[in-house]
């Protein structure tokens, strides 16, 4: 049975620890390869994905560039950057998995905006660091306006709002796209943040959690399934402890019961988690969230791979 299918990249799935650009489209190139058995098996696909360290790297070269001749781009303009790199590489990339298949599908990225509320309590508590490390001395030659916190004995960092998706802007266009056949790429780095009053919209200086953004696409697309890629194969309870235990089949309750007592990571699990919660919560019994590895894609629906969130 054909399904309407959020998948969420994590970052693995585009960033070995070589940040070069030939590096970057081999480990696509890895990750199409992958994702393609869900489109050979007929589903419809929506691809989002991560940026951080593509993000931190374009500030830090615009850092480096910064000149009243030529100054430095905001952050929500770095954001649309790297959607559009990204998604260039993995169009391609796809397309020639594809294409090894004898599969003719249109793919697509889409420049994506998500409206956050202005009110949101994250911008009067930046928590998420971006860009480079500095030293005291050229945090102070900084704006006053912005924000910096000391990172671990490395340095200062600028820190930013993460605020939480209200609406993905693009999203009728999307499902239109997907209704035509093309496997759409988009929310990429959570999407463009922006705010809305009165009709004009505004970017911010600000970051959204991708698996937040993922979810909210995937309500609004009424997606059949949203799956969370990450770097392991399931959410664990005691994660790294000698009594950890994987979590499989899991209810909304027992998943909110792990979240009091502190099982997940604030800045790795806890958002997948929640996004998953979110999703399994504005959907009805049929539809459900998995968190699971990237090598686990093409048997996730035929196994019971990966912690599926009902």
């Amino acid at each position: 049975m054909r399904k309407r299918i959020v998948v969420a990249l994590g970052g693995n799935a585009i960033l070995t620890k070589d940040p070069s650009a030939e590096s970057q489209q081999l480990a696509l190139k890895q990750t199409a390869e992958k994702l393609a058995p869900l489109v050979e098996q007929g589903h419809e696909l929506i691809i989002s994905h991560g940026n951080g360290p593509q993000v931190g790297n374009l500030l830090l070269q615009q850092s480096a560039a910064d000149s009243p001749e030529n100054p430095a781009l905001p952050l929500d303009t770095c954001v649309a950057m790297t959607q559009g790199s990204i998604g260039y590489w993995l169009q391609q990339a796809l397309r020639d998995a594809l294409e090894k298949r004898g599969i003719e599908k249109d793919v697509m990225t889409l420049l994506t905006q998500v409206v956050v509320s202005k009110d949101d309590p994250a911008f009067d508590h930046p928590t998420k660091p971006v860009g480079p490390f500095l030293t005291e001395d050229e945090k102070n030659q900084r704006s006053e306006q912005e924000t910096y916190v000391e990172d671990s004995g490395r340095g200062w960092r600028k820190v930013v709002p993460s605020p939480k998706p209200i609406r993905v802007t693009e999203a009728h266009l999307i499902e239109k796209l997907v209704d035509l056949g093309v496997i759409t790429i988009a929310t990429g780095g959570g999407g463009l943040p922006v705010i809305e009053d009165h009709g004009v919209v505004t970017g911010v200086e600000a970051v959204i959690d991708k698996d937040f953004a993922s979810e909210k696409l995937a309500e609004q697309i009424n997606a059949d399934l949203l799956i969370i890629l990450t770097a392991v194969d399931h959410a664990f309870t005691n994660f790294n402890q000698p009594n950890q235990e994987k979590i499989n089949k899991v209810s909304v309750e027992e998943l909110k019961q792990y979240i009091k007592e502190n099982h997940f990571s604030p800045g790795s699990m806890l958002p997948k988690v929640e996004a998953a919660i979110k999703f399994a919560e504005h959907s009805n019994r049929t539809k459900k969230a998995i968190i699971t590895s990237l090598d686990n894609i093409e048997e996730i629906l035929t196994k019971q791979v990966g912690t599926h969130v009902y």
